[in-house]
């Protein structure tokens, strides 16, 4: 296929929550569409990306992705005899990956398969995992270096079927703003400094670490921001009437543009923890804004922040140091500026979204032309 022949793209998403994958399967997806190809994500109907790809204007269809079974997999061998034109599908979530990578086995004439792993928990170990990921499809995207390292060596990947690829983000419009007009038009304190997380309300986001960082610093001069939702909502809400930290923390939910709530910040923290993270969204929307960035050394976050350069990286699930971070930060007008200036400059330069859907492209194209060289 000639690369400048529009592509016809299936994404697949089995997963039914909400966060940095499903935002970059829709963005993607977009960015995409805007390029002149055919793209379409396949989900569960309850799912909530099923809900919200037409905010993306991203065409959507209901394909039963619930479970391994063979209901699902008839459902998904169905789909693809019926959809012969598709190009690449490109899987994100494990079910619909061993789907996908079970019924295209059974039918001739196969769409290529990409499999795009956000998360760095490691792959279990074992046949039918390495099978999956050595065989059961053509390419592996990550998004973060180390799990392309952690697929090589633990399960046995090719690293020529391996290749990292950060999230980009729209550096047109994360930009930095005025911060006092912000704060005044979003209701939050002028009279203050403010960092902020933006980010699910999931355990392992830190959101409690950060809690517990607040409590033990001896200053009153700050106050942290929350913005965002999810099934931690009620733990959290727990830890800050336990630490009787209610007025320090203003917690906004779910903001449909985050744009003008980072702008809002002095400083921008990341307590995660776990090997969930790949290389955070909000982290590099974060810098794109041009704030300093505080986070931790989870998953493939130092990928983004460079310690001392663009920000600070402490120990997970450490409040303590979490607090140090912090007190140093809103210390030093001049430190907290010569890190957000860095961080600006390294999201222009590593992070635009534009890089991103060039990678990817690359990629479904060079599976297509494998699959011809293998057919000649």
């Amino acid at each position: 296929m000639a690369r400048n022949q529009p592509l016809n793209i299936v994404h697949s998403e089995s997963s039914w929550g909400w966060g940095g994958q499903e935002v970059r399967i829709l963005t993607e997806s977009r960015g995409m569409l805007e390029r002149g190809h055919q793209v379409r994500v396949l989900c569960t109907p309850e799912s909530t990306i099923f809900q919200r790809a037409c905010e993306f204007g991203v065409p959507v269809e209901p394909v039963s992705l619930q479970k391994k079974s063979f209901s699902c997999l008839n459902a998904v061998r169905k789909w693809l005899n019926e959809n012969r034109d598709v190009d690449v599908v490109n899987t994100h979530s494990s079910i619909d990956s061993w789907l996908f990578g079970v019924a295209s086995r059974t039918i001739a004439n196969r769409p290529r398969l990409v499999r795009t792993r956000h998360v760095g928990i490691p792959v279990p170990k074992n046949m039918a995992s390495n099978w999956l990921y050595r065989s059961g499809s053509d390419f592996v995207v990550t998004c973060g270096v180390e799990i392309v390292k952690s697929l090589s060596e633990r399960n046995g990947v090719s690293l020529d079927r391996l290749r990292s690829i950060p999230t980009g983000i729209d550096t047109q419009k994360f930009v930095p703003g005025d911060r006092l007009k912000a704060r005044q038009k979003l209701n939050l304190p002028t009279d203050r400094k403010l960092a902020g997380i933006v980010a699910a309300l999931r355990r392992e986001k830190g959101h409690s670490v950060a809690c517990e960082a607040l409590a033990q610093m001896a200053r009153d001069d700050f106050d942290f921001v929350f913005v965002g939702d999810g099934l931690s909502k009620e733990n959290i809400e727990n830890k800050i009437k336990e630490l009787n930290i209610s007025d320090r923390i203003h917690r906004v939910g779910h903001q449909q543009n985050v744009v003008p709530w980072l702008q809002a910040l002095d400083l921008f923290v990341l307590p995660s923890y776990g090997s969930v993270e790949g290389v955070p969204q909000s982290i590099m929307q974060a810098m794109s804004c041009r704030l300093p960035v505080i986070s931790t050394t989870a998953g493939s976050i130092c990928e983004a922040v460079d310690h001392e350069e663009t920000g600070l990286i402490v120990a997970p699930e450490d409040s303590r140091a979490l607090a140090d971070a912090i007190n140093l930060l809103l210390d030093n007008d001049s430190l907290r500026e010569q890190y957000a200036e860095a961080g600006y400059q390294k999201a222009l330069q590593k992070f635009p979204i534009d890089f991103m859907l060039d990678r990817m492209e690359e990629i479904f194209y060079s599976v297509l032309e494998t699959q011809l060289v293998r057919a000649a």
